[in-house]
């Protein structure tokens, strides 16, 4: 232990950068609360989307390096907002049109448009809930609703109500003259209708902790702010509930970085010592456009499971936090194979570098070995020269490649596999496009055939290119399973063509043989696919009957 956090001080890797960070609070003591918390918080106004995920899920990564660095407990808290009023119905609930009573009402006390819980807000906390079960992440669940009425926020509205002034002058100064006419950062809750209310405040009491105001009607009411009975407006309650809950650690998107000032002045002012914060930037979709639920542009997080693992979609969440990221279907499969080569060097690297290899913080140190043999973009193209449509198909093709593989030994590969054939059929098949060779490509094609066809063949391409480059070295030993040799044939008809650069031959043998315009290693590929299979390929883009 003692060398894995002596490594993990002076670690680069961001999680143990962060975790540092949230050590150096507690440097000359321990909390007095016995543990560092580190909190998350979300808006039940809709289902769990990919940024709870990566909120969570990056949290989740500071936390455990902290666990490495200190002995200090560690808790991690996900709150939920669900006595925020419901602004708008949503457009993609059931029965939605018996929603619009209940408009400004608490989110946990308008109906449940699926019928299956006590309230939209319980049904939504329940979807969260699951959401976090199903990746596994260890937390204290927190309901506003439960957390404001049942007392635990009394202490910190009370302070609010005798630091009115204090904390108003910090919301005032954000805010424009028209908006500051009528704030307050108390929200009352009627008493008859069960509304949030954005009303005026007639007088605040710091001796009874009561709010007086006028509701909507113009009949004054005069409430405790403990108990349930009122809410702060969302940035006064950012700071409160870090000082109620006595936060250490949270992080949140970009967009939220210019109230970041405000949330740690109310924070102070309500008695707590503001937290650490780690703001990470927003995602981007294919047109390099911001992501929004609203819009629905991007990807969901049921999406990226459709075609990949948790452990990818994580291992993508880890990259550069602090840099914008297009998070579109095309990043998929290169998120995939990063994220198993990360694993297969894991296992044969020293503890400096384990600790700044993503899997390290994906998985908590407890690293599992990948069995994917094959990488993701390879079964990809598998399934496009091949249009399988059946894992069982596909596994035909690798057991040539890996005979001693089955699901039951390489699990994530079988699941691969099925992604691959599902990504295939979604997004790689209706945009292939083959084309015509040139009389250039078409030559070389034809002798890439004939050099599949026999060894003797073969080792005359790998010959012809040693002596058109000056290069004696001896020939290698014929083998059409190995796909250095194989690679060496495709490599030698390219150069002994003129193909400049190089790379355009094999651009040209993607685009002919496997409709785009990127594609596998070829060799590796070819030992995958079959020599045979790879030769009647090559007949059938030359003929003509790939298109």
């Amino acid at each position: 232990m003692s060398e894995l956090r002596d490594a993990a001080m002076v670690s680069k890797a961001w999680p143990f950068e962060e975790a540092r960070r949230v050590l150096k609070r507690y440097q000359k003591q321990p909390p007095e609360k016995g543990y560092v918390l580190f909190e998350t918080g979300y808006g039940p106004s809709g289902l769990p989307h990919i940024g709870t995920f990566g909120e969570v899920a990056r949290t989740s990564m500071i936390k455990h390096a902290f666990e490495v660095i200190s002995d200090i407990p560690t808790k991690l808290a996900c709150f939920s907002d669900d006595l925020d009023g419901m602004r708008k119905v949503p457009g993609n609930v059931p029965n939605s049109d018996s929603l619009h009573d209940h408009l400004q009402k608490p989110l946990t006390s308008v109906p449940d448009p699926f019928g299956t819980h006590e309230s939209f807000g319980h049904h939504n906390n329940a979807m969260l809930r699951r959401f976090l079960d199903t990746f596994g992440f260890e937390y204290d669940f927190y309901s506003a609703t439960e957390f404001y009425g049942s007392g635990q926020f009394d202490e910190v509205l009370r302070r609010a109500v005798e630091k009115y002034d204090e904390v108003m002058e910090v919301m005032l100064a954000s805010l424009r003259e028209e908006r500051r006419q009528t704030y307050s950062i108390f929200l009352p809750i009627h008493p008859e209708t069960g509304r949030v209310l954005y009303v005026p405040m007639k007088k605040v009491d710091a001796e009874n902790h009561t709010i007086t105001f006028d509701d909507e009607d113009g009949r004054e009411w005069t409430l405790p702010v403990t108990g349930g009975n009122v809410k702060l407006q969302w940035k006064p309650d950012f700071g409160a509930r870090w000082a109620a809950l006595e936060v250490d650690f949270e992080m949140y998107g970009k967009d939220h970085s210019t109230n970041t000032p405000i949330y740690d002045k109310i924070c102070r002012i309500l008695g707590w010592r503001a937290p650490e914060h780690f703001t990470y930037e927003l995602f981007l979709d294919a047109s390099g456009q911001k992501i929004s639920k609203t819009s629905g542009n991007g990807i969901s997080i049921d999406e990226w499971l459709t075609y990949a693992s948790t452990e990818s979609l994580a291992y993508f969440m880890y990259q550069k936090p602090k840099t914008a990221k297009r998070m579109h279907f095309d990043v998929i499969p290169k998120a995939v194979d990063e994220y198993h080569q990360q694993l297969r060097a894991y296992h044969g690297q020293d503890i400096k570098a384990q600790l700044n290899n993503p899997v390290y913080h994906i998985h908590g140190g407890d690293v599992p070995q990948s069995d994917m043999v094959i990488p993701f973009a390879m079964l990809l193209n598998l399934a496009s020269a091949s249009s399988v449509e059946e894992k069982d198909a596909m596994w035909g093709f690798i057991n040539k490649y890996a005979p001693d593989a089955t699901a039951d030994t390489h699990p994530n590969l079988d699941q691969a596999a099925g992604f691959a054939i599902r990504y295939f059929q979604d997004f790689v098949k209706p945009n292939k496009v083959f084309r015509t060779p040139t009389d250039q490509e078409r030559k070389a094609l034809g002798e890439l055939a004939e050099a599949l066809s026999s060894e003797e063949a073969a080792l005359a391409a790998i010959a012809a290119k040693n002596a058109m480059m000056g290069n004696d070295d001896p020939l290698p030993e014929a083998d059409f399973a190995n796909e250095e040799f194989l690679q060496s044939v495709v490599f030698a008809i390219g150069k002994t063509n003129g193909f400049e650069p190089l790379r355009n031959w094999f651009t040209a043998i993607y685009e002919v043989l496997l409709g785009a315009s990127q594609g596998p290693r070829f060799g590796g590929f070819i030992a995958l696919y079959g020599v045979q299979e790879t030769i009647d390929l090559i007949n059938a883009g030359l003929n003509g009957k790939l298109g």
